[in-house]
C-alpha cells in the first residue's frame, strides 16, 4: 500500500531560512525517482534544484512561482510504495516525515547531500497511477500553502501503488506505455503521436525526456512557435502593476539580499578609499605574449587576481575580517578570492577558493568556469560565499573610476576601472599609453592608511612592470 510522505524545504545552507519558487519541475501526478530535482528555488546566494528524497508518484505541490517559503514549509508530498525500501535507505532528507520504510535518499540539496552514493540518484522507480481504457486521471489540483494534505490520483479516490508495473494509457484508441499527465500534456501541445515514441524508461515506459528529445526534433525540422517564457524571480518582480504612476519592486531574493548587505556593509565597517592610475601597457603587452605561447588563455581579471594574491601575500592584514563582539581582527591564512559578476538576475560574487596556490591560467580557468555559472544561474550556494577579498572590474561598465562598497564581512575590495588610451608621460616624454585607474577601499579597524598605500602601490608597480610580480614570487 502507498504511502504519503511529506517533503519539506530544506536547510539550504549559510544560515539560508527562505527561498523563492522560480520554476516548478514536475507536476501534480507525474512520477519522480529518488533524487530527481523536483523545483528550482532562488535563495539569497544562488539558483538551485532541489531533489526530493523519495521515489513515487507527486501528489501536491505548496507554493506558485513566485512564492517565497520558509525552511520547514512544505515543498511536495510523494505517495511512497511499501516496497521502495528494497532501492535504498538513507537520512532525513530536510524536515520531512520519516519512516524505515520509505526508501528516502537523505540527499537534500544538491551539492548539500549527506553523501548517499550516486546510484541513489538512479534509483528506479517502477509505478504509477494506471488509467484503464475508456477511463481518465481524476484532475488534480496543485495545492495551496495552506492544504497540507495529499490529492488523490485515481479514478477511484485512493492514492496509486507505485511499486505496481507500468499500465497502458489509452491515447486516441491505441495503448500507449505513458503514466505522466505532464508527459500527455507536453506531447498533445506538440501535436506529437506518443504511439510513434519509443520509450526509454522501464518495461519501455514514455519519459518526458523521450517527448522532449522528440519536440526538438521536430522543431529543427521545421520552424515552430516559441514557447511562453518560463516566470523568473526577475520576471515576477517586474510584473508588479503600476498604481498612479508608482512602482513598488520587492527587495527579495539576490536583490533582497544584496541591498541587506550593503547596507549592513556601510552601517558596521568604517571603511576609506584611495586610488592610482597605472599604466597598463605592458601588462596587456604580456598578456599577448602569454596567450600567443598557446596552452589555457589568459584573462586581464585573471592577471589582475594573480597580482592580488601577490600583494595579499605581502600585506597579509587585509585577507583579515573583524569579530565586532570579541572586538578581535582575525587574519585569515587562505585567500578565497571573490569576482564581482553582474547578471540578468542581479550582482553575484562567485569566489575561487585557495587563490593563493593557483597560478595565472589555473586562475584564469576557474574565473572563466565561475563566470559561466553566474550567467547560466548554476552557481552553488558554496561557490557564493566565503570569500575573504574581492576584486571588482567596473572598468566592463565603460567607467574609470568608483569608490566600491566593502562585501561584508570582508576586510577591502580593489577595484579596475576600464583600460583606455590616454596621453601618458613615459620615459621622459609625452606618449600614449593604456592607463587603468585603480580604486582600493579598506576597513580602517584592521590597518592605516600606510598598509592600504602599500598595497595598492605594489598592484599599480606589478601593472606597470609585470616582471615586478615576478620578483615578489
Amino acid at each position: 500500500m502507498a504511502v504519503v510522505k511529506e517533503f519539506t524545504l530544506p536547510d539550504l545552507g549559510e544560515g539560508l531560512t527562505e527561498a523563492e519558487i522560480v520554476r516548478w519541475l514536475v507536476e501534480v501526478g507525474e512520477v519522480v525517482a529518488i533524487d530527481q530535482p523536483v523545483v528550482e528555488v532562488e535563495t539569497a546566494k544562488a539558483v538551485v534544484e532541489v531533489p526530493c528524497p523519495y521515489g513515487g508518484v507527486v501528489t501536491a505541490r505548496f507554493g506558485a512561482e513566485g512564492d517565497t517559503l520558509e525552511v520547514g514549509r512544505p515543498l511536495v508530498t510523494v505517495a511512497v510504495g511499501s516496497r521502495t525500501q528494497d532501492t535504498d535507505g538513507g537520512g532525513d532528507g530536510g524536515g520531512h516525515e520519516r519512516a524505515d520504510d520509505d526508501g528516502g535518499s537523505g540527499n537534500v540539496l544538491v551539492g548539500y547531500g549527506t553523501g548517499g552514493a550516486v546510484a541513489r540518484r538512479r534509483a528506479r522507480v517502477r509505478a504509477v497511477a494506471a488509467v484503464s481504457p475508456g477511463t481518465a486521471s481524476a484532475p488534480v489540483a496543485a495545492a495551496s500553502t495552506a492544504v497540507p494534505t495529499a490529492t488523490a490520483l485515481d479514478a477511484t479516490g485512493t492514492v496509486p501503488d507505485p511499486t505496481a508495473a507500468p499500465a497502458l494509457t489509452v491515447v486516441d484508441g491505441g495503448p500507449v506505455a505513458v503514466i505522466s499527465p505532464l508527459v500527455r500534456r507536453i506531447a498533445r501541445e506538440h501535436g506529437l503521436d506518443l504511439r510513434a515514441l519509443a520509450g526509454t524508461g522501464p518495461e519501455g515506459l514514455i519519459l518526458r525526456a523521450d517527448v522532449e528529445r522528440a519536440v526538438a526534433g521536430a522543431a529543427s525540422a521545421e520552424p515552430a512557435v516559441a514557447p511562453a517564457p518560463v516566470a523568473s524571480a526577475a520576471s515576477v518582480a517586474a510584473a508588479v502593476p503600476v498604481v498612479d504612476g508608482v512602482e513598488r519592486v520587492p527587495l527579495r531574493g539576490i536583490r533582497g539580499a544584496v541591498a541587506d548587505k550593503l547596507a549592513r556593509s556601510r552601517r558596521e565597517i568604517p571603511d576609506a578609499t584611495c586610488w592610482v592610475d597605472a599604466d597598463a601597457t605592458e601588462l596587456l603587452a604580456a598578456r599577448a605574449a602569454m596567450n600567443a605561447a598557446g596552452g589555457e588563455r589568459i584573462s586581464v581579471l585573471a592577471l589582475f587576481a594573480r597580482i592580488v594574491t601577490a600583494a595579499l601575500a605581502r600585506y597579509p592584514e587585509l585577507n583579515a575580517t573583524v569579530d565586532a563582539e570579541r572586538r578581535e581582527i582575525v587574519r585569515l591564512p587562505a585567500v578565497h578570492l571573490g569576482f564581482a559578476a553582474q547578471t540578468d538576475r542581479g550582482l553575484v560574487v562567485p569566489v575561487v577558493r585557495d587563490a593563493q596556490g593557483r597560478t595565472t591560467a589555473g586562475l584564469s580557468a576557474e574565473i572563466g568556469r565561475l563566470t559561466e555559472a553566474a550567467r547560466t544561474g548554476s552557481l552553488t550556494p558554496g561557490e557564493l560565499t566565503g570569500g575573504t577579498f574581492t576584486l571588482n572590474n567596473y572598468g566592463v561598465f565603460g567607467v574609470d573610476g568608483s569608490t566600491p562598497i566593502i562585501n561584508h564581512p570582508e576586510a577591502a575590495m580593489l577595484g579596475v576601472g576600464r583600460i583606455t588610451p590616454k596621453p601618458w608621460v613615459h620615459q621622459g616624454e609625452l606618449a600614449v599609453r593604456q592607463v587603468v585607474q585603480l580604486s582600493f577601499t579598506f576597513d580602517h579597524r584592521v590597518c592605516d592608511g600606510g598598509t592600504a598605500g602599500g598595497f595598492l602601490r605594489f598592484v599599480a608597480d606589478c601593472v606597470e612592470s609585470p616582471a615586478v610580480l615576478l620578483a615578489a614570487v
